[in-house]
């Protein structure tokens, strides 16, 4: 039975968006469990990165909507995102976990504890009193997961987190992203790595020109894809 103060199954019923008469998504009917991380996938421009906005209230849809379970008001609270390119204060990389903490209420002797523990979940605990904004590309989106964990999330969106990453740093990300899952946080992240999605997906969300074409365990995705467009994306085929 689903604990009752999760916010999880999140929903999306019938959710559209457009901007200047342009529809982006259309219909995304989808639900998503607790569990190991939803991978969201498709070709350039499929909507993946609008749908993660959507479902984490960046963005109001045009049609449909977005619920999460729970209690009333909680769901802004227990989710947090992070972007392919991080937003860094200019402070030191401590100060920059330890600012949404205080912006969350928490007491001083608690920022400190999870900022630490952030730290220490990264690898950046050593370069804690750096300017954030000197960091390499690498480091400063590991500082922004070590942000976004210390808030101790229950869903975290991950917006293509390695795409400007060499490969060294991409593994370090993904060990993160890894070692999230299994203490329970909830990932939901878009990416064009079709090894990435293999590596760590549960599940996949497939997406094309504004749909959601197929959503699967991520084993048989990859195995026996139900769609020709899902069967031409596999094979790197130019999908329109």
């Amino acid at each position: 039975m689903r604990a009752p103060d999760t916010i999880l199954p999140l929903q999306a019923e019938s959710l559209g968006f457009a901007v200047g008469g342009v529809q982006i998504l259309r219909d995304v009917t989808l639900t998503i469990e607790a569990g190991p991380p939803t991978f969201l996938i498709g070709p350039n421009g499929a909507g993946k990165s609008v749908l993660l906005r959507l479902l984490h209230h960046l963005l109001i849809p045009t049609a449909g909507r977005v619920s999460w379970s729970g209690l009333p008001g909680e769901a802004a609270r227990r989710q947090a995102m992070v972007f392919q390119r991080p937003v860094l204060l200019r402070r030191s990389v401590l100060a920059n976990v330890l600012y949404p903490l205080r912006l969350a209420g928490l007491a001083r002797a608690e920022r400190a504890r999870r900022a630490q523990e952030g730290l220490d979940l990264v690898g950046l605990t050593a370069l804690a009193g750096r300017p954030a904004r000197r960091l390499s590309g690498g480091e400063q989106q590991r500082l922004a997961l070590a942000r976004a964990a210390a808030l101790q999330p229950e869903v975290l969106f991950l917006d293509e987190p390695c795409a400007s990453l060499d490969p060294t740093a991409t593994r370090a990300v993904e060990e993160i992203v890894v070692a999230l899952a299994a203490r329970g946080t909830k990932i939901i992240m878009t990416t064009h790595d079709l090894g990435q999605a293999r590596r760590l997906a549960g599940d996949v969300v497939f997406l094309h020109r504004g749909r959601v074409l197929e959503h699967s365990p991520a084993e048989s995705f990859f195995a026996e894809p139900e769609t020709r467009e899902a069967v031409a994306f596999l094979r790197g085929e130019l999908v329109w």
